[in-house]
């Protein structure tokens, strides 16, 4: 059964009351790639009864608010899978007309800061009944962040939304630790050490003695440079495996924000997708057409969690985490069964990895200096000595499913690092096997000084992979396409780099497609660098492009082959 979306389900289970319920900014699909069903089934799993309130009408009389009543132990609040104003908005500000996350595409299903808006209204309507804040928006506004689309520095998330709590990252035990602690007559309030959460409070003495006290907001916001050091501070603390508590006033208030939850392993994230999902969306969408999202990976697996990439511009380590979780085989297996039973499915795999699709199962050898270390890349400038990145329990993986009897073939559609290949042994057999045609990797740009901030390799390592991916194309008299990604109006991206980035790939033959303009997403060090000017790490001034102006002559000069662009 799919977890109860309206009243009648509610009811039809037998339930007389609901422990939890969870809102949310996207449509409902039963699938461990969506975050409100994971928690969801999390939750349930621990015994929970759990109901779910899914792009609830912010516009009207409440109605969707109020149709479960209140829940005995707490609200769970989160705008979905993306930050609402990434999924509203392009870089250039313009309303998106589109939503991957709604049924048949339609925008207009979700409010702007949907994690606020809603925990506003069950503030007002259930003012008594904890409210948990969590998922992508949430997490990387948990402090004091730069709002690309208001153009100005936010207090953390939970200032506004009146948020009890707000769980950061991936939160399945943390929930779980929560609920039975609220079930067992625990307030909010004395939960003041649990990982992975943050909280508002009046009380300084909360804080723990090892804590970080970070620049206040008042601070941040009259002083640029204060904000980047702040987001250093951060940056590092996330990354640490031992973080500390880290503390930021604002006015009266302290937001507090304790180290993330180390105790996350394998078997933890095998438990968690072999959940009973149904694996689609639910039912009562059927009528209004079908959900991109869900369509784009209902043939895919996740096989592990985190990156150790450290990319200055993405969410992925302050989100995940830079530690490797890897599911086991079996699990990996038993997810692919479960797919190759679909009746939609014809043998094709779309994609077997994860936020980046080769770090499978990698770590440090030793884990004690992996404990000391506060470097947000593992491979940037160069691979640490310590870190284990063998390919090898990947490729194995690669041959098993294979050699499944319900699998034609398995494309690779996650991004492939080639910056950690040790050799080429891997590239080699994802050519032969894995590619669909088009193989997609980021050198992200050609400028070595943009590249240094962005924190990814010198463009020579691409230029050296596309001589390699010519010659299989040679050796195996085939024809696949190794297509480029690139990022204009990257902070240090001048229109100079520009012209070199298109001189460059025009070399290699290349009418670039695979193209975007910078977006600056709450709390990355890139965005930092957009709103004060100065790169956190050296505190040097960096130039960005920022008017409209400037960023559309940027991301033009990608199309100089097309009519009227030369």
């Amino acid at each position: 059964m799919f977890l109860p979306i309206t009243k009648q389900e509610v009811e039809k289970r037998g339930w007389d009351y609901v422990d939890i319920i969870l809102v949310s900014g996207d449509a409902y699909i039963d699938h461990p790639s969506f975050g409100t069903a994971v928690i969801g089934r999390t939750l349930e799993n621990a015994g929970f009864r759990v109901a779910i309130v899914a792009q609830p009408n912010w516009r009207d009389d409440l109605r969707d608010f109020k149709k479960m009543g209140k829940p005995r132990l707490f609200f769970g609040v989160t705008s979905g899978s993306m930050d609402s104003m990434v999924n509203h908005y392009t870089a250039a500000r313009r309303l998106r007309s589109d939503d991957a996350y709604t049924p048949n595409n339609e925008a207009g299903f979700r409010p702007d800061y949907a994690t606020t808006v809603y925990s506003k209204i069950l503030k007002e309507l259930y003012p008594d009944t904890p409210l948990i804040i969590g998922g992508i928006e949430a997490s990387m506004r948990r402090l004091a962040h730069y709002d690309y689309w208001e153009d100005r520095l936010f207090p953390s998330i939970l200032i506004d939304s009146k948020a009890d709590m707000l769980v950061y990252g991936m939160g399945e035990k943390v929930i779980v630790d929560i609920a039975n602690r609220l079930s067992k007559g625990e307030k909010i309030c004395e939960m003041i050490s649990i990982p992975q959460t943050a909280f508002v409070t009046n009380n300084v003495n909360h804080t723990a003695n090892d804590s970080i006290v970070l620049p206040s907001f008042e601070q941040c916001r009259a002083d640029k440079k204060q904000q980047a050091q702040s987001m250093k501070i951060i940056e590092q603390n996330a990354n640490a495996f031992n973080g500390k508590v880290l503390v930021q006033s604002y006015a009266k208030q302290y937001v507090i924000v304790n180290p993330m939850d180390n105790t996350f392993c394998s078997k933890d994230l095998d438990k968690s997708f072999d959940l009973p999902y149904m694996r689609e969306p639910h039912p009562k969408y059927k009528k209004r057409g079908s959900i991109v999202a869900f369509e784009m990976i209902k043939h895919s697996v996740n096989i592990h969690r985190g990156c150790f990439g450290g990319c200055s511009f993405c969410t992925i380590a302050a989100h995940q985490g830079k530690r490797i979780i890897s599911r086991s085989e079996g699990s990996i297996l038993k997810e692919i069964k479960a797919i190759s039973q679909r009746d939609d499915f014809k043998g094709y795999l779309t994609d077997l990895g994860g936020p980046s699709a080769n770090m499978y199962k990698m770590e440090g050898r030793d884990r004690t200096l992996c404990e000391k270390c506060t470097k947000p890349s593992c491979i940037f400038p160069s691979v640490c000595k310590n870190m284990n990145n063998d390919h090898n329990p990947l490729l194995k993986l690669y041959e098993k499913v294979r050699g499944l009897p319900y699998i034609k073939k398995v494309f690779i559609g996650s991004g492939i690092r080639y910056d950690i290949f040790t050799d080429y042994k891997y590239f080699d057999i994802v050519f032969l096997h894995h590619v669909s045609g088009r193989l997609k990797v980021a050198p992200e740009h050609t400028s070595d000084k943009v590249l240094n901030i962005m924190r990814k390799p010198s463009f020579d390592k691409f230029v050296a992979l596309k001589k390699r991916f010519d010659l299989l194309n040679m050796k195996h008299n085939m024809k696949q396409q190794l297509i480029p990604y690139f990022i204009s109006s990257h902070p240090a991206s001048t229109m100079e780099d520009m012209a070199d980035l298109v001189r460059q790939t025009a070399k290699l033959g290349y009418k670039l497609e695979q193209v975007q303009d910078f977006t600056p997403t709450p709390m990355t060090i890139s965005t930092e660098i957009y709103y004060t000017g100065y790169n956190p790490m050296t505190m040097e001034k960096v130039y960005c492009a920022k008017t409209k102006e400037e960023k559309a002559a940027q991301n033009r000069i990608f199309f100089w082959y097309k009519k009227g662009k030369h």
